[in-house]
């Protein structure tokens, strides 16, 4: 009796797919904080200011005069309509709001996007380091996350040659892509962009744009997928640029024929994106003085970073074009970011979250958190590695 209740409580194969590490770190963190420590949160990659006053101001009004009920599937028709306009206004692409898609946050958009364009065992490339979550939507679906190693020599982007490479040794159904990236915070060109997505459809490899970072871009302009070609599907969100993580709420631009298969998908997983937040996102894009604001405290304190770390005793990073990362080279120690929250009191994510064969020698620092606490991060860590 006692082995059939087992049975029937086991979890899926399909289920064991390794934890989202920076989540560890962050309750790790919180245990030390319940204790009375004082910690600098660089771990989480979400920004510390707060939604917009305009979004708030509307979601307030909301729940004072409208009924919360479900929308379309495909979301409300102005918040798609908006999302088509910031697409003229910010790249100069005529976009039919008919093919932009409201999602549950860009980690929804990726579940929809790999839902529509693969069959279990297909290969799908992405660079190594990069998001985990990728590779583990993509085994959970039972497709076959494809690592490309990126490095200083490829300026830590997936190439053509490092694409074509990979589909030759066994065919690729797709390639993710991002620019501005996490965890490394580094860009692809324009042209990049273009040479990678032309090639890849020569090839009949499908392309998908990781854009959740378009906006906070310092070293040059963000490209969109979306003004390359008509078949790459865009994904992008309110989170982190809007400063909205917890509101939930992303987007996808997607090509003509894919629109009514995704929307059958949304109908069944999720039926509607909650209807606050998409109200609150339509909102958000009447703040883009205040958004702009907060993207100059990300550059203040990317400036803080670049000066104090090296001076504290960490020289080897990235480089760093956009974000709010800075992805460091501490390959003097296995277990520093274990160490450093524990010892300086400064939280971080280990790099083998995001690379599980070289991220070992490495740390991601996120720098959306205030000046004040990216200066006493650096001073921490400057004292910490003298001691060490």
């Amino acid at each position: 009796m006692l082995d059939a209740a087992k049975r029937l409580i086991t979890a899926s194969a399909r289920s064991d797919v390794a934890p989202f590490m920076v989540m560890d770190v962050m309750a790790a963190a919180a245990r030390l904080e319940a204790r009375g420590r004082r910690v600098v949160h660089m771990e989480v990659g979400q920004p510390a200011a707060p939604a917009p006053s305009s979004a708030i101001a509307v979601t307030r009004a909301a729940l004072e005069t409208a009924r919360i009920a479900y929308t379309e599937a495909l979301g409300i028709p102005s918040l798609r309509a908006r999302i088509a306009r910031h697409y003229a206004e910010s790249y100069g692409l005529n976009l039919d709001p008919a093919r932009v898609v409201v999602t549950t946050g860009s980690s929804a958009g990726f579940l929809l996007a790999f839902l529509a364009l693969f069959e279990p065992g297909e290969r799908v490339a992405m660079a190594r380091p990069g998001y985990p979550p990728y590779r583990h939507i993509l085994t959970v679906l039972g497709c076959e996350p494809v690592p490309i190693e990126i490095s200083e020599d490829t300026r830590w982007s997936i190439t053509v040659e490092s694409l074509l490479a990979a589909h030759r040794r066994a065919p690729l159904r797709g390639v993710l892509v991002a620019s501005p990236a996490n965890p490394t915070g580094t860009m692809m060109t324009g042209q990049a962009l273009a040479d990678l997505v032309a090639a890849a459809e020569a090839e009949g490899i499908r392309v998908i744009s990781d854009e959740i970072y378009h906006g906070l871009d310092y070293a040059f302009a963000a490209e969109t997928a979306a003004r390359l070609s008509e078949r790459a599907v865009v994904i992008n969100s309110f989170s982190k640029y809007f400063c909205m993580t917890g509101w939930r709420v992303g987007w996808m631009v997607v090509p003509p024929p894919l629109v009514r298969p995704i929307e059958r998908l949304q109908q069944n997983l999720a039926i509607s994106v909650p209807t606050l937040s998409q109200i609150a996102a339509e909102a958000a894009f009447d703040a883009r003085a205040e958004m702009e604001e907060v993207k100059h405290g990300y550059e203040q304190n990317r400036r803080i970073l670049l000066d104090g770390l090296p001076k504290a005793g960490l020289d080897k990073f990235l480089p760093v074009d956009g974000a709010f990362y800075l992805y460091a080279d501490v390959s003097r120690s296995f277990d520093f970011a274990s160490r450093m929250l524990q010892e300086a009191g400064v939280a971080a994510t280990p790099g083998i979250d995001f690379d599980p064969v070289n991220g070992k020698h490495f740390v991601r620092f996120c720098y959306a958190g205030s000046a004040e606490e990216m200066r006493e991060a650096v001073s921490r860590i400057g004292d910490w590695l003298k001691r060490s």
